[in-house]
């Protein structure tokens, strides 16, 4: 399918990149099968296309955070196994389990309403229990644990597809808190089998875990920002060092480009004025659509063939960067960041200079980038 590409912005998506991505991960993990996580429509990467894309290269599941998001992954033409985990009550049970989605349980609550569903669905839901082994957000507590497994055994509404949780620390290589929520995990899931539970699936590893606690993998391995091409631990690797590429390149064409005199301010509060006579370059782009406020007067962008830094205050709809005397046409490329091939930051930088992380950088970029599809056949396929 030919995209167009829109002048103001755009975030160009590599689909090959994102399947070396899935495939380098499937490397690193022989004997566990793989999740993509597309939740938050694919980490802002895109949902559907991230998920066509992963299954091509091998992932054997596709996870979501709600019901919603699978559920329109499913109406897309997403088949196969399908994970997704955030409910609250009155949730679309019902039609997840006409989907065939696998949905988690954390509570009596949750195990009641997805009966409920199942029955009014008229087929067995296959549910995945979750246990709170640290994190402290979703999950069930060990103390309930027994009563939740014992209850779902006793319910012929729903079968037991999966035993799971999720890492708090699994980023901080040696936190104690991964060995004690591992011996944890062991400990619930033996319970669980032990009192009959046969599950397909025992899951625990996410990004970081998946890349560097390979004692962690079990049966399966829950992919989310490293299937993007960011690290989820860069402290410990950048994304070349784990065979990763970068999949989002988010750019812009310079909408003006300006002489002014030293002693000039720029944008909001002035926080930014010009020391010398100079050029300015604006970048249309701002906070409304995903561009970082905190990262005023630190961003980096590349623009006519160097990197500068956001002069003065990120506004709604767009930033200034002070060329230093450069100049520039409009129309001209400023590239945010990427996977670096052209000297670019990455999303990492930005991350960096907004105080923040790299997973929330590419997932903030909002609906008004369009998003351009570049690789969306698979050179590697035999169809």
């Amino acid at each position: 399918m030919t995209q167009t590409v829109h002048t103001r912005a755009r975030a160009e998506i590599d689909l090959a990149a994102l399947r070396a991505n899935v495939r380098a991960l499937c490397a690193r993990t022989p004997g566990a099968q793989l999740m993509a996580v597309v939740k938050a429509d694919g980490y802002g990467h895109g949902a559907l296309p991230c998920a066509r894309a992963a299954i091509e290269a091998g992932a054997a599941w596709v996870g979501t955070a709600t019901p919603h998001e699978a559920l329109a992954l499913r109406a897309a033409g997403i088949g196969g196994r399908m994970l997704c985990w955030l409910w609250t009550p009155g949730g679309p049970w019902r039609e997840a389990v006409e989907a065939d989605i696998d949905v988690s349980v954390s509570g009596m609550w949750a195990l009641e309403e997805v009966i409920e569903g199942a029955r009014a669905a008229g087929r067995v839901a296959r549910i995945q229990l979750k246990a709170d082994t640290g994190l402290g957000r979703n999950g069930c507590q060990p103390a309930d644990w027994p009563a939740l497994v014992q209850a779902a055994l006793a319910a012929p509404e729903v079968r037991v597809t999966g035993l799971w949780s999720h890492f708090a620390c699994a980023d901080e290589p040696g936190h104690p808190s991964i060995a004690a929520q591992l011996a944890l995990f062991r400990e619930l899931v033996a319970y669980a089998e032990k009192e009959g539970v046969e599950p397909e699936v025992r899951h625990i590893a996410n990004s970081p875990a998946t890349l560097t606690l390979p004692e962690t993998h079990f049966d399966l391995v829950r992919t989310g920002i490293a299937m993007y091409g960011i690290s989820p631990a860069p402290e410990v690797g950048a994304p070349g060092d784990f065979g990763l590429r970068p999949v989002m390149t988010l750019a812009a064409s310079v909408a003006l480009s300006k002489q002014v005199p030293a002693g000039h301010g720029v944008s909001y509060g002035h926080h930014y004025v010009t020391p010398k006579e100079t050029t300015l370059a604006l970048v249309p782009l701002g906070y409304a659509d995903g561009i970082p406020r905190h990262a005023s007067g630190r961003g980096p962008v590349l623009v006519g063939g160097r990197v500068r830094t956001v002069a003065g205050r990120v506004a709604m709809d767009q930033f200034v960067v002070d060329l230093d005397g450069d100049t520039v046409e409009e129309g001209a490329d400023a590239i945010l960041f990427g996977p670096g091939d052209r000297g670019e930051p990455s999303a990492e930088d930005w991350a960096e200079a907004a105080g923040t992380i790299a997973y929330e950088i590419v997932t903030r970029i909002g609906s008004r980038v369009p998003r351009v599809y570049l690789n969306e056949l698979d050179e590697n396929s035999d169809s």
